[in-house]
């Protein structure tokens, strides 16, 4: 495992800047899809997400090369793969519908495992990192959303001290998890969880809402932020917050990052679109997504 000596500096001094000083904007659209949601990216640049067509449906995808392959839990009614390592392997959540249906899968070398945190009424995974550890989120049977560390079938429950709430997203091959959490007072901070499992607030400065969603090996970090003008994704590098806002969207939302700092950010999706997390889309979205590539 890598291991990083010292993880709170970059964020203790962390700087705003407003936009990115070079990007690569590369529209994704699955063919025939109503929408085209990308998740995570891996460093061969294989995009992994899910896409909806007319009956609001959800459908994972892997981009590969330029070519699309639609992915399917089998006899299941909705995909949504959220995360993907170099080795290809792909993490996501599937459902039949309703809530309480929803699992965490693994997908590697053509085979489907289901993921479930014991006792959890509903898992998603979100991330995996190349020595196969998972990060995702689970809700309880009282309705209280925990983050959860999978390795080779050990569960560890992931709460932020003192939060209500805490939700689990990212990991990288250090062992270092991002995720947010909610306080006490209904507000919403990202976070850091150290490999030695210390905690670490992330919030963009003049943010009303932060959330992280990825990190690389670099302790590169993904995510979004809420402000006076709407959401938009970020990118947190040595120890700078850059903004990262799709041309043409009304909001963009951090998902995935790679090695080589690669972001894919998204905006919303349309109004009845419901992805297995249960997050809604709002009327008049613009459906494209794209990825931007912060160097080469």
């Amino acid at each position: 495992m890598l291991r990083r000596t010292i993880v709170t500096a970059f964020l203790a001094v962390a700087a705003f800047a407003p936009t990115l000083g070079a990007q690569t904007i590369t529209t994704i659209d699955f063919p025939g899809a109503k929408t085209t949601a990308p998740q995570g990216i891996n460093s061969p640049r294989e995009i992994v997400g899910f896409l909806t067509r007319a009956d609001n449906v959800a459908h994972g995808f892997l981009l590969s090369h330029d070519i699309f392959t639609e992915i399917n839990v089998p006899g299941h009614l909705q995909t949504a793969p959220r995360g993907t390592n170099e080795r290809g392997d792909i993490v996501g959540q599937y459902d039949d519908g309703p809530p309480p249906t929803t699992h965490g899968f693994l997908l590697r070398h053509g085979q489907f495992q289901t993921i479930d945190f014991p006792g959890a009424a509903i898992t998603g995974v979100f991330g995996i990192n190349n020595q196969g550890d998972m990060a995702g989120n689970i809700i309880d049977n009282a309705g209280i959303n925990h983050g959860f560390l999978d390795q080779d079938g050990t569960f560890t429950q992931i709460d932020v001290p003192g939060a209500a709430q805490t939700f689990g997203y990212g990991i990288n091959d250090v062992g270092e998890i991002v995720g947010s959490y909610i306080d006490l007072q209904g507000k919403q901070h990202g976070y850091v969880r150290t490999e030695l499992g210390l905690f670490i607030t992330i919030d963009v400065p003049g943010s009303t809402d932060t959330r992280a969603r990825g990190i690389n090996d670099r302790g590169y970090i993904t995510g979004q932020f809420r402000d006076g003008s709407g959401t938009h994704a970020f990118l947190l590098a040595a120890g700078v917050f850059t903004t990262i806002d799709v041309p043409g969207a009304t909001a963009t939302f951090g998902r995935g990052i790679n090695q080589r700092g690669d972001v894919t950010p998204s905006p919303p999706l349309p109004e009845g679109s419901s992805p297995p997390d249960g997050n809604a889309g709002k009327a008049g979205k613009k459906a494209d997504v794209m990825t931007i590539s912060t160097w080469s």
